[in-house]
């Protein structure tokens, strides 16, 4: 069973990324367009689940199996869409050294890397929504620390909301 963990903000996170970023880019860097810190951990202030999301952007899925390929030499597997289209999720094994965190690839134009820029940019410069964001996820973490679909449905209405105010498409 799973256990649902919403914690405060942490000033290690952006460290932590450039850690893990560090250990990616010599593998891909002259074949991508950027790698972003995406997610929770990205927004200064913002209560997250301790877990690292990052996105490698390629310029299109014409270079996915070459990456693919650059990422298993580094321990890195890739497991498929895991059904959001456009984007890769990867797992990795022998990483002790680095956070837990969540790895994908994913094209210039992929809506999924666009609404969670945007999603981030705006928590960033909007403290109010990023506070009534953090106080929602951690009313469904307890209400729901064992069931990761009721905590996910549980802040969709304010996910929404924030999607509304700054012109992002819903997800899926």
């Amino acid at each position: 069973m799973r256990n649902i963990v919403v914690v405060p903000y942490d000033e290690s996170w952006p460290y932590e990324y450039a850690k893990i970023k560090n250990e990616i880019l010599p593998a891909v860097e002259d074949a991508i367009i950027i790698i972003e810190h995406v997610g929770s951990t990205s927004v200064k202030g913002l209560y997250a689940k301790p877990i690292i999301d990052i996105n490698i952007v390629i310029e299109n899925r014409d270079i996915l199996p070459d990456i693919i390929q650059r990422l298993a030499q580094i321990a890195y597997t890739h497991e498929g869409d895991l059904g959001i289209t456009g984007r890769e999720a990867f797992k990795y094994k022998d990483k002790a050294h680095l956070m837990k965190h969540h790895l994908y690839v994913c094209a210039e134009d992929c809506a999924e890397h666009k609404r969670q820029v945007a999603f981030r940019n705006y928590l960033r410069n909007n403290p109010a929504d990023c506070e009534a964001y953090s106080n929602i996820k951690i009313k469904m973490a307890k209400k729901y620390p064992h069931d990761i679909d009721s905590y996910i449905k549980g802040k969709e209405p304010v996910i929404m909301d924030i999607y509304r105010k700054c012109g992002i498409e819903p997800w899926r």
